[in-house]
């Protein structure tokens, strides 16, 4: 990621969010620019309010974030990269808060989910909240003692408050997997290196139309990492799916699919074609041991 240069990068969130995370951990040296919504941060990226939008796709826990898929065809953007973001909670409070001084805590649902243990260890009631990042800057703004929020530790440098407990997540595991947006695609040469290529189509209104559709990766030998379908427009006779392989569309194997596939669609359009983040295969090692 070091070749890009533009010097903003959209999220949508709140400074503090795990989107801001991500955004520092990829481009330490840009600007996060926080936005209301997804649509708006789409937006800042095609009117060059930013370069580049970093949007999270799906969670090793909590599973697809709600909507992505809907509007990542819509938005007039490319997929350039992906980055997996490690998700560590921390309980925040203001500061001379204590543990047992915690009756309360706020955030997202999803997190509140990701921390059943220590709501049930400390006998506290979870409030649901539009965000993470928010929680923490309200309870700062509130200065309650009582009142913790669950969130980033970014969140805590961010709105002054204090770590009561850290990666207090129950499952280890838990990472969100972004994808980075721009105007323009950057498509890696075919040169033999592994690459991921993420496209929609849409299967005709016929019997066992998927099926037809997605024989050629089987018979091409073109690994599919990943299938979404989702209902459009309103009607429920045909889907649209989002999906993601190992290989270039140039290579052999993938064309061939990719022809196979188009038969048997209404429409399939690459959304990106971009270098795998090193996580893909740290987790397929650690598969491959146990």
């Amino acid at each position: 990621m070091t070749s890009f240069t533009s010097q903003k990068i959209a999220f949508q969130g709140m400074p503090g969010a795990y989107s801001h995370l991500a955004c520092k951990a990829v481009f330490p040296d840009h600007e996060a620019l926080p936005c209301a919504s997804f649509e708006d941060a789409f937006a800042a990226v095609r009117d060059g309010a930013a370069g580049y939008g970093m949007i999270p796709i799906d969670n090793s826990v909590a599973g697809r974030v709600a909507d992505i898929h809907h509007l990542l065809p819509e938005s007039g953007l490319h997929i350039i990269g992906e980055h997996f973001q490690p998700v560590h909670h921390h309980l925040l409070a203001v500061p001379g808060a204590r543990l047992e001084d915690i009756t309360e805590v706020h955030s997202h649902v999803h997190a509140l989910g990701q921390c059943r243990t220590l709501i049930r260890e400390l006998g506290i009631t979870p409030v649901v909240a539009a965000d993470t990042a928010g929680s923490a800057r309200d309870i700062a703004l509130a200065g309650n003692k009582n009142v913790a929020a669950i969130a980033s530790g970014l969140a805590a440098e961010t709105y002054g408050l204090v770590s009561l407990r850290a990666n207090v997540e129950d499952a280890a595991h838990n990472t969100t997997r972004f994808i980075i947006m721009a105007r323009e695609a950057v498509v890696p040469p075919a040169d033999g290196s592994t690459v991921v290529t993420s496209f929609v189509f849409k299967v005709r209104n016929v019997p066992a139309a998927l099926y037809k559709a997605l024989g050629g990766f089987a018979t091409n030998g073109v690994n599919m990492t990943k299938l979404e379908s989702y209902i459009v427009d309103g009607m429920f006779v045909a889907a649209q799916f989002y999906a993601e392989v190992e290989g270039h569309p140039e290579d052999r194997n993938l064309r061939l699919a990719l022809d196979e596939l188009s038969f048997f669609s209404r429409e399939v359009r690459i959304m990106g074609v971009y270098p795998p983040h090193p996580f893909r295969f740290e987790h397929r090692a650690g598969l491959a041991e146990d």
